[in-house]
């Protein structure tokens, strides 16, 4: 009889020791998929909060590329219709717009750093590709051109520039517009554009290729040389922000809407891209 008891009592004791190791066991599979469920909640993107706090867009530019940014040879002042589009935007968006020249080279990646909240600096997709980046949309298509000395009457198209030495600034989206070319005798690359217009003006190559924009400007202070209206490619501009920026993204492109229905933007193409 003793011994039936106390059979019954360990059973009733490991029925109550499984029983509360179940209850255990089961509250802590509640508490791990609660614990995950809240590490795993989506935390809301800032990028355009932080503009907004801080009242201000940080733009990276290289001012080294007429019409679109440069320094005022006067005023020492930067200028261009990149400037001015960035603060058609900062009306818009209710922020002030800081501008940051910086060696083109290093833009991307000071925007990947966070130097910069954006660059606004005539920048094509295929440029911003190299790097982790975010692309707004495109804000302007830009002709790649083909420039000779005046007296020049052999080159007339891309493909009278077979057997040509051909001059190119180096790490632009022209580079590689003419990387794309076949036959070239020769591809001489530069740091920047005026080298490659000194060269061609005393005639060490026989044609630049370069944005129309920037062309179109240096003819107006050098009258020995001419732009063969035949683009070789176009680019599309864009501007240019940090990885998963995507709030402070969605913001610049309202933006550009509405300065482009507005009528701002049509007002600083005609300040600085209207050359005809």
């Amino acid at each position: 009889m003793i011994k039936n008891k106390a059979k019954k009592f360990t059973m009733v004791a490991i029925v109550s020791i499984f029983s509360v190791a179940f209850i255990m066991g089961g509250c802590g599979k509640k508490q791990e998929v609660a614990t995950k469920k809240d590490t795993t909640q989506e935390v809301k993107e800032q990028s355009w909060d932080k503009v907004k706090q801080k009242g201000e867009l940080t733009v990276g530019l290289c001012a080294e590329f007429a019409p679109f940014e440069s320094r005022n040879e006067k005023t020492g002042e930067i200028e261009g219709f990149d400037v001015d589009m960035a603060k058609s935007l900062g009306e818009e968006l209710g922020v002030k717009i800081k501008i940051v020249d910086a060696q083109w080279e290093a833009l991307v990646g000071g925007v990947e750093k966070g130097d910069y909240d954006v660059l606004i600096t005539c920048m094509s997709k295929k440029e911003a590709a190299q790097g982790n980046i975010n692309m707004t949309d495109v804000y302007y298509n830009l002709n790649d051109v083909i420039v000779v000395n005046k007296d020049n009457n052999s080159i007339n198209s891309a493909d009278d520039l077979k057997g040509k030495v051909v001059g190119v600034q180096a790490a632009s989206s022209s580079e590689q517009a003419v990387d794309a070319l076949k036959e070239l005798k020769e591809v001489k690359r530069y740091n920047r554009n005026p080298e490659a217009f000194i060269d061609l003006q005393n005639k060490r190559i026989e044609a630049v290729v370069v944005g129309y924009a920037y062309a179109a400007t240096q003819m107006k202070q050098a009258k020995d040389i001419k732009i063969i209206d035949k683009p070789i490619a176009t680019q599309e501009i864009v501007m240019v922000l940090k990885k998963g920026n995507d709030s402070l993204t969605t913001k610049l492109n309202e933006g550009l809407g509405t300065i482009k229905k507005n009528g701002k933007y049509d007002k600083v193409i005609t300040k600085w891209l209207k050359l005809n």
